[in-house]
């Protein structure tokens, strides 16, 4: 036999190789020719490959008759639809007897906390208007140790919730004090001797307090050892007081039962009746007693009414020396704010022999700090300390 004949080539995909790739060319060389020219090929384009009209979905479908839709914003059509008008609405406006009823109701609780977060922003407004602003870089406020109080005075944590409660944090106390001519380096004769007696008197003022004031209760008490022989007699002196204490239980026992054994006397009724009638013979005194004091009571208003109006001034009158003391107080001393009480510095003062009339010969002394750390505690600023004196151990 002879062999197969062999297929055609020309089959099913034979067309593909008949296919014009000419366009697909043409525009790939047009690419590249685009992207070499660059921003300098963009005029010689036509306006038709550079720009295009975006229109909505709708456009496609609706004929070419009707005009173009336009886009409404979703803010625009939530307030079309909240100003719409319902029927029950309609109807009720139709008639202008009719009120109509809210949704909700505002309780009184509401209308209170409004009114209560209004006053609070009202407030915070006024207060950030007339604060001052400080430095911008720096988030908290440095204290001047020279300058005074102001408003915006720093408080201790300690005194905080005393002085909150309507006090007024700034403080009588100048920020630096002019001391007494007494205490310069060249003073007059008279200047120093009041400024030196001054000084006296505070010093023994300290010493009058410690010697007059109440002595502290001793940590260990004295005394002599009981020697053995004493014991017995200390047990003999318990013995009897507790034989004695017995004796008058047993006296008090035996009144006790006699009192018991008397019978109670039976009150009658002619008895009974002689007690309401007394009962009533003194409620009736009373009310005709208390009626008297009315009676006198309404007679002496004039005297009463001045009596009262002479209370009131001596009330007045003794408020107006307690503040009068307290601001006095305020001015030698702060609030108390920590535990320790405010200790004023002691006077600086020139002894009488130490003066020299020259500024030169005076000693030298580093008092500035504290100085001014006594003028913070004295202006309220910090609570005092009280001084801790290191004991050497042995």
């Amino acid at each position: 036999m002879g062999k197969a004949a062999k297929g055609s080539r020309k089959g099913k995909k034979a067309w593909r190789a008949n296919i014009s790739t000419d366009d697909i060319d043409e525009f790939y060389e047009k690419q590249t020719r685009d992207a070499h020219a660059g921003a300098a090929g963009i005029p010689s384009l036509s306006s038709d490959s550079l720009f295009f009209v975006d229109k909505p979905a709708s456009a496609s479908t609706s004929s070419a008759a009707d005009p173009p839709p336009q886009d409404v914003p979703v803010k625009r059509k939530i307030e079309k639809n909240r100003e719409k008008v319902l029927h029950h609405e309609s109807v009720l406006k139709r008639n202008p007897y009719v009120q109509p009823v809210p949704s909700s109701l505002v309780s009184k609780k509401d209308k209170k906390k409004f009114k209560k977060h209004a006053k609070k922003k009202e407030l915070q407004e006024s207060m950030e208007e007339k604060s001052v602003p400080m430095e911008e870089d720096s988030t908290e406020p440095n204290l001047d140790i020279w300058g005074g109080d102001g408003k915006g005075a720093a408080l201790a944590k300690k005194g905080m919730k005393r002085l909150m409660k309507n006090r007024s944090t700034t403080s009588v106390i100048p920020a630096v004090e002019i001391e007494p001519p007494g205490c310069s380096f060249n003073p007059k004769f008279e200047d120093h001797q009041d400024s030196l007696a001054q000084a006296v008197a505070d010093e023994m003022r300290k010493v009058y307090t410690k010697e007059l004031g109440p002595r502290p209760v001793p940590l260990t008490v004295l005394g002599e050892a009981v020697t053995e022989e004493d014991k017995f007699f200390l047990d003999a002196a318990d013995d009897g007081d507790n034989d004695a204490a017995e004796g008058d239980g047993y006296q008090d026992a035996d009144a006790v039962a006699g009192e018991r054994k008397t019978k109670t006397k039976r009150v009658t009724r002619v008895e009974l009746n002689k007690r309401a009638r007394r009962k009533d013979r003194l409620r009736t005194e009373a009310d005709a007693k208390k009626l008297e004091v009315l009676s006198k009571q309404i007679d002496s208003l004039p005297s009463i009414i001045a009596e009262i109006a002479k209370e009131d001034e001596e009330k007045e009158k003794m408020h107006t020396r307690r503040t009068v003391a307290k601001e006095e107080r305020l001015k030698s001393a702060p609030r108390r704010l920590g535990r320790h009480k405010f200790e004023p510095a002691p006077v600086q003062v020139l002894l009488t022999e130490e003066i020299s009339g020259s500024l030169r010969k005076l000693k030298g002394c580093c008092n500035l700090a504290r100085d001014r750390y006594k003028s913070i505690e004295k202006r309220g600023i910090l609570a005092p300390n009280k001084k801790i004196s290191k004991r050497r151990r042995r």
